[in-house]
């Protein structure tokens, strides 16, 4: 069971924690839990699919102790005169490959996800990153579908915002002629 699963567990606590060491305490207290609650396993879901919930619900755990403020999507961004301002959205769809497979976007990218609300992260993770199903992702996290896919939604543009600066037109991308910012 370590040997099959630990890899794709660690990728899993890696990505929701951003930091090895804590990564690797994620997945020695997940395949502890699985140990000791292993005559528990009824085999109604996969065993990975299993150790993903254990995994998530010990990673989570951990960051609910570091707990980090975050700020809505959801709110409008205010001027100093208290006006609302559009979100600002980049349109990357001419963007070259080989800005997208940059090691330097690579990080942009990891940093934009270590930033998302634990909630948000955990779907998109699960989603986007490791490839699992939204079925595999609500049972994991103990969701409706229809909940797994509104926080992938919430998630998705909240890393497109963050991202924006990024890839704005007086960034890097932007000049080079790639990227162009439209209001939403």
């Amino acid at each position: 069971m370590v040997e099959r699963h630990s890899g794709t567990v660690y990728n899993l606590a890696l990505r929701l924690m951003n930091n090895p060491q804590e990564a690797e305490e994620v997945l020695q207290e997940t395949f502890i839990s699985a140990y000791r609650a292993l005559d528990r396993f009824e085999g109604r879901s996969k065993l990975g699919t299993w150790l993903y919930r254990i995994a998530y619900n010990a990673a989570l755990m951990r960051l609910r102790k570091r707990r980090v403020p975050t700020s809505s999507i959801d709110e409008p961004l205010l001027t100093e005169d208290g006006e609302a301002m559009p979100r600002q959205l980049v349109d990357w769809t001419s963007l070259p490959d080989e800005i997208l497979l940059s090691g330097e976007l690579r990080g942009v990218l990891d940093e934009a996800v270590a930033k998302l609300s634990e909630t948000l992260r955990g779907v998109f993770v699960l989603r986007d990153i490791e490839g699992l199903s939204t079925a595999e992702t609500a049972a994991i996290l103990d969701l409706t579908e229809a909940n797994v896919k509104v926080r992938l939604h919430r998630a998705r543009l909240a890393l497109r915002e963050q991202l924006t600066t990024y890839f704005a037109p007086t960034g890097r991308v932007g000049a080079r002629g790639g990227a162009y910012v439209r209001a939403v």
